[in-house]
């Protein structure tokens, strides 16, 4: 994905967060410590990485609907109650930031995840310069900190490449974007090197769609597909300061069946590693 920010920001530029999740953050931290548990402690009791459970107390990440009822497993029914009555005050603001934040949870701890892109390199592929390259073309225009702090907030998010080795990742990347050129030939030089390196993950799995495809199932835009640890699926899709989390079955099921499509009919792993040296080589 490609947005991290709507247009309901502070002054730095960045996401507000949201009071009531503030509020929940702070509800959970402190039943938590009640309980005489550290992150590292609980996270396991909840089935969540400590990682993610330091963003939930900061108000940083959406909790998912079934935190309280784990947290009740592991700290009892009052703290299953308060986190219920807390959870019905979460306030999802209109814009990107709270569906992103939402959908940001669900990536850092999918078992699977699926991503199509026909925009921009997928922001869990981007290399630095990318991502600055990005957001220096971005209107209205960030300041030089504003472009800082992007930038360090999506490198962060890439995090579950490294730490996730058991995470199945699938990427399917349209041709047209690299010949995009953004940011110009060495910034493409670099995404192009980025994608080679990643590719050779075993967990990792990059696609070239090619410019000539007749039979295309992607003609609708991009998406995103996920696995959580329940094994449940989600769909997520944005437009222009505008995302959508996708939760019913039907729906998603709907994605993934276009995503199989999508695969069959992208470059194989290996024609999309010869199309990339191919075109690095042409720069």
């Amino acid at each position: 994905m490609t947005a991290d920010h709507d247009g309901d920001t502070a002054a730095g530029g960045e996401p507000k967060l949201s009071d009531s999740m503030r509020t929940f953050g702070a509800a959970l931290k402190a039943l938590r410590e009640a309980g005489g548990l550290t992150q590292e402690e609980f996270a396991p009791l909840v089935r969540y990485s400590p990682a993610y459970v330091a963003k939930i107390e900061q108000g940083k990440r959406f909790p998912p609907e079934n935190l309280p009822s784990r947290a009740g497993g592991a700290l009892g029914p009052v703290a299953e109650k308060v986190l219920t009555a807390t959870a019905k005050s979460l306030r999802r603001k209109a814009g990107l930031a709270s569906w992103f934040l939402q959908w940001a949870g669900i990536e850092e701890e999918a078992i699977t995840l699926y991503a199509y892109e026909c925009r921009g390199i997928p922001g869990l592929l981007q290399p630095e310069e990318y991502i600055r390259a990005v957001f220096e073309r971005q209107l209205p225009p960030l300041t030089e900190e504003q472009i800082g702090r992007q930038v360090a907030a999506r490198l962060e998010r890439q995090q579950p490449l490294s730490e996730r080795p058991n995470t199945a990742f699938s990427f399917i990347i349209e041709q047209c974007i690299l010949e995009r050129h953004v940011g110009g030939s060495d910034v493409t030089k670099v995404v192009i090197d980025h994608l080679l390196d990643l590719g050779r993950r075993t967990n990792v799995e990059i696609q070239i769609m090619s410019l000539r495809q007749e039979d295309h199932a992607g003609t609708d835009g991009q998406m995103y597909l996920a696995e959580s640890p329940g094994n449940q699926w989600f769909g997520y899709v944005e437009g222009h300061r505008s995302s959508a989390l996708i939760t019913a079955s039907s729906e998603v099921s709907i994605l993934l069946q276009r995503y199989g499509k999508l695969r069959s009919q992208a470059l194989d792993c290996r024609a999309t590693v010869s199309l990339l040296e191919q075109m690095r080589g042409a720069l």
